[in-house]
């Protein structure tokens, strides 16, 4: 009888355990403002696209206080701009890249967060995007997004900033959608990012994107360099089981032998554990650009 009311015990605790495992990751100094460290200088504006007709979007601009303009400056975008930018979230960019900046751990870099398109130019219920143009501009493997970055956001950033241009110098990172979002990018246009930073990437058959181990596999190497975030209780639904394809990509990367990291935790499809590591990752991208 013990034994059995053990049993009982314990399937009624799992459920628990996962749930506080996933709570468990905590934010370090360097997610945290600090003492002499100097503010970058965030700013705003609103972008209406053409190669996304009839859509707008939210975008912020992130500048180091190191920025010299006499200087080009590294680039790194993020989509689901809101929610990386955010200074009481999860990720905490801007603080992040304040800390490492200033501790040159991390080149000079503006970063980009943009969110998704709204369609209703009008905005959504009570005021808030209506994001209803974010799966396909994120999910869809196309070079549709690329080209929105090349031919309206890059240039529209350089009319003000002196951006570098050279592909060792962009990042692109997000999470979910945005995250497959990431890799496409770098996919297609190697030539314009080379760094890639996914959080529980989206790597299902939402639009396709579960294809990619495979592609992966049978194409020729690309010159780009991949950071893949997950836990074990991510998402598992009619698109698919997230941390299986999550493993799949990592398995497809190390088979083509690709400069790549993959951070595998037990947390769900949040931005808790790759909010926790951040700094780290960011250190590991751009270890090797001054």
């Amino acid at each position: 009888m013990r034994t059995r009311i053990f049993a009982v015990f314990a399937l009624l605790c799992v459920p628990l355990a996962v749930a506080q495992a996933q709570d468990a990751y905590k934010l370090g100094p360097d997610s945290m403002e600090q003492p002499g460290v100097p503010k970058g200088e965030v700013t705003h504006f609103e972008w209406k696209s053409e190669i996304f007709p009839k859509t707008i979007r939210d975008v912020w601009l992130y500048v180091p206080a190191q920025y010299n303009a006499k200087e080009p400056a590294c680039v790194m975008v993020f989509q689901d701009g809101a929610s990386y930018k955010n200074p009481k979230g999860d990720f905490r960019v801007t603080t992040v890249l304040d800390n490492l900046i200033h501790k040159k751990e991390l080149p000079v870099i503006i970063a980009i967060f943009i969110d998704p398109g709204s369609t209703d130019l009008k905005g959504g219920k009570n005021g808030t995007p209506d994001r209803s143009n974010r799966s396909f501009e994120y999910d869809t493997l196309s070079d549709q997004y690329t080209r929105f970055l090349e031919k309206e956001i890059l240039p529209e950033v350089g009319k003000k900033y002196n951006l570098r241009t050279d592909a060792k110098s962009r990042a692109i990172g997000g999470i979910s959608s945005g995250g497959i979002c990431a890799f496409t990018v770098a996919w297609e246009r190697p030539d314009l990012f080379s760094k890639v930073l996914s959080h529980v990437g989206s790597f299902t058959n939402i639009r396709g994107g579960d294809r990619y181990p495979g592609i992966i596999r049978a194409a020729k190497n690309k010159d780009i360099r991949v950071f893949l975030q997950d836990g074990s209780a991510d998402l598992d639904n009619k698109a698919g089981n997230w941390p299986l394809a999550n493993q799949q990509m990592a398995a497809a990367l190390k088979f083509k032998k690709y400069d790549y990291r993959f951070e595998y935790g037990d947390g769900g499809h949040n931005g808790k554990h790759g909010g926790a590591i951040l700094p780290d990752s960011l250190r590991w991208l751009w270890r090797d650009t001054k």
